[in-house]
């Protein structure tokens, strides 16, 4: 229910009111700001009506329900700054309303149009596949002012470092195209298990999604998959372990793991595409190594050019504590 009101906010006529209220819900009319123009309608109001199921969007849309200048238009409809839209009353189910905790995180740039966070390992980026909720809930709660705010882009739960989310829908746009024309240059930390020969290597290798037994989204390498290249830079061995910059000339999912795991190099603490028993060990302290329990995969640069000013932006995010507490006992190890 927060998180339609904030949307909503000052534009709508009347307030959503909620379920236990005895007040019957009421037609909203919402005027479209320039952070929103340019998106479909259906886009919109799935996710301004959270919780809502993406069946009744669509049944309400079918209907002529939903009306913009106070005419009907179909699901394909792109808002256009100014258009005032008419949204039917709309009941949210109880168990989708639910207390999502405010959390801010280690900004590393912060404008009208830009947030970029540092974001650990172990929290996701955002809710479903049973996560509550992640990064980008906790900030919008944490912001209930905020008109604007989307991911541009993702990191997998345990990888750490720099995600960058837009502020306006003009600046997510600009950096959507950013990304689909190879323009971000994004650089991760990971260290492997394994013996690493080549100073700098590229792996293009064609990736494939698909969902395992259990349902979990799973990427393998096959050949009718998308077209996958990254390239690695050695930086620094540590005896049966070498730390490598991993380049993105693409960016598909799980992209650097499988690229990795296909050519023979667990990452440390991968546990979807890894060596497990190696996890295991390595979660364990043993001499002057000590116990090391995340997935060693840091996205520590990124440089783009800034959707407002034009100009070239580079970011950096360091190692976290453990990785670099993890590196110096294996130096100890290794000598």
């Amino acid at each position: 229910m927060k998180d339609l009101a904030r949307f909503y906010g000052k534009e709508a006529e009347t307030p959503l009111p909620s379920r236990s209220s005895q007040v019957p819900p009421q037609v909203q009319l919402v005027t479209i700001l320039d952070e929103d123009a340019g998106q479909r309608i259906d886009n919109y109001l799935l996710r301004i009506c959270k919780g809502v199921p993406k069946s009744h969007i669509y049944r309400v849309l079918r209907s002529g329900e939903v009306r913009v200048n106070k005419g009907r238009i179909d699901q394909t409809y792109r808002l256009v700054e100014g258009d005032i839209i008419r949204i039917p009353p709309i009941r949210i189910a109880e168990k989708a309303i639910q207390s999502v905790p405010g959390a801010e995180f280690k900004i590393l740039l912060e404008d009208s149009h830009m947030l970029v966070i540092d974001k650990p390992a172990g929290v996701a980026v955002h809710g479903g596949s049973g996560i509550s909720y992640g990064v980008i809930e906790q900030l919008r709660a944490a912001r209930p002012d905020a008109k604007f705010l989307e991911l541009v882009h993702r990191l997998d739960r345990d990888t750490s470092g720099i995600l960058l989310l837009a502020k306006k829908r003009s600046a997510l746009t600009n950096l959507h195209e950013q990304i689909r024309d190879g323009q971000l240059d994004k650089r991760y930390l990971v260290l492997v298990h394994g013996d690493w020969k080549n100073p700098r290597q590229h792996i293009k290798l064609p990736l494939f999604k698909y969902n395992a037994a259990d349902g979990e989204r799973r990427v393998r390498v096959q050949s009718d998959g998308l077209a996958s290249h990254t390239v690695f830079t050695l930086l620094k061995r540590y005896g049966p372990f070498a730390l490598l910059e991993a380049e993105l000339k693409t960016g598909r999912t799980h992209q650097i793991r499988v690229h990795l795991s296909h050519s023979g190099f667990a990452i440390v603490g991968d546990d979807k595409y890894g060596d497990f028993a190696l996890n295991r060990a390595l979660q364990k302290a043993e001499g002057e190594r000590i116990a090391f329990k995340r997935m060693f995969l840091h996205a520590h640069q990124i440089t783009f050019t800034h959707p407002d000013t034009g100009k070239p932006v580079t970011l950096n995010a360091p190692l976290p504590p453990e990785c670099e507490r993890f590196l110096k006992s294996l130096e100890r190890t290794s000598v």
